[in-house]
């Protein structure tokens, strides 16, 4: 059986993705890692919990090698709107610590997942069917560290034989976790106004295509992808990956399906509305689907369906308690 590390779990798709390889794999052969001391309780009693920084290469190594872990997904980083904020943090984090976890991984060779995002293309990327190999010149720094990961694991990959594997993800919707700081987020805010308010501002114009994804297609793709045969992957990293593509007034209008009375309006972000006009509409993931079976399973009337039960149970039930 494969012994997991999962680094970085306290984050967005790190919460979710713990309790998804612990469910397939055992509890005991799935370790979840942060820098923080305390995360989500399903995360610290649900199996075994280390403390660590991803920026300390000697104690990823030692962690790595006492627990025999055979697989890491890699998911410490910082997200887009918060890199705008600090730069130099984002590039120390981002990049300083994917540097160190892909050395130990030259060392101790085992297989590496680490996600891309489409804050890897730029202004002048096709904006619609983005290819899988095209220009990327993004311009936020949350976006250059993408761009910088993506190239430093195909030069572990081509040079030294890390077998490092990633996609490139839209935009993630989580039922699970809160939204953060990612420009995508507004479309994780927007179900939790809505099932508790019926109203939402949002920070980006009501005509921003983005590509998004819902979280268990988010994970599904992951592990599809950790589990594939490694000689039919042509690129290794950064696989295109998608599932819906829609506008804020899109959405609006689908919960409006299931809450009649929800109302948005807009208060447009500057630093977010620049950085989403610059990321694709949609993305082609022709190669995902052909060289490791991708498909999603969400479009966005099952999604916004599954969002707006589960969040009014959870909200309902907080309200009873209390």
């Amino acid at each position: 059986m494969d012994k997991i590390l999962i680094i970085g779990a306290g984050g967005q798709i790190g919460t979710e993705l713990t309790g998804y390889l612990r469910t397939m794999y055992g509890e005991k052969n799935v370790i979840a890692s942060d820098i923080r001391a305390t995360l989500h309780p399903d995360l610290m009693d649900g199996g075994p919990f280390i403390r660590m920084d991803a920026l300390d290469s000697r104690q990823v190594y030692q962690v790595i090698q006492k627990e025999r872990v055979n697989q890491v997904y890699f998911l410490a980083a910082i997200l887009s709107a918060v890199c705008e904020k600090n730069p130099e943090m984002a590039w120390d984090i981002n990049m300083g610590s994917l540097n160190s976890v892909l050395r130990v991984a030259n060392e101790l060779k085992f297989r590496m997942f680490v996600p891309s995002s489409i804050g890897a293309f730029g202004a002048t990327t096709p904006k619609k069917n983005t290819p899988q190999l095209t220009i990327q010149r993004p311009n936020s720094i949350y976006g250059v560290t993408k761009v910088a990961g993506e190239l430093l694991c195909d030069y572990y990959n081509q040079k030294y034989g890390v077998d490092v594997r990633g996609v490139r993800f839209p935009g993630i919707i989580s039922n699970v976790v809160p939204p953060g700081g990612g420009t995508t987020d507004y479309a994780v805010d927007i179900f939790h106004k809505a099932v508790k308010y019926q109203k939402f501002t949002c920070y980006l114009r009501e005509d921003t295509f983005l590509d998004m994804m819902y979280m268990p297609d988010a994970l599904k793709a992951a592990v599809t992808l950790m589990e594939a045969d490694y000689n039919a992957l042509r690129y290794h990293n950064a696989y295109n990956v998608a599932a819906m593509s829609f506008s804020p007034k899109m959405i609006a209008e689908e919960i409006r399906k299931h809450i009649p009375d929800f109302t948005i309006d807009y208060a447009v972000d500057p630093v977010r509305q620049g950085i989403a006009d610059s990321w694709p509409d949609s993305m082609d993931d022709s190669a995902a689907r052909k060289d490791w079976g991708w498909s999603p399973d969400y479009t966005l009337e099952a999604m916004t369906r599954d969002m707006i039960k589960v969040l009014t149970k959870r909200f309902s039930g907080r309200e009873n308690h209390e």
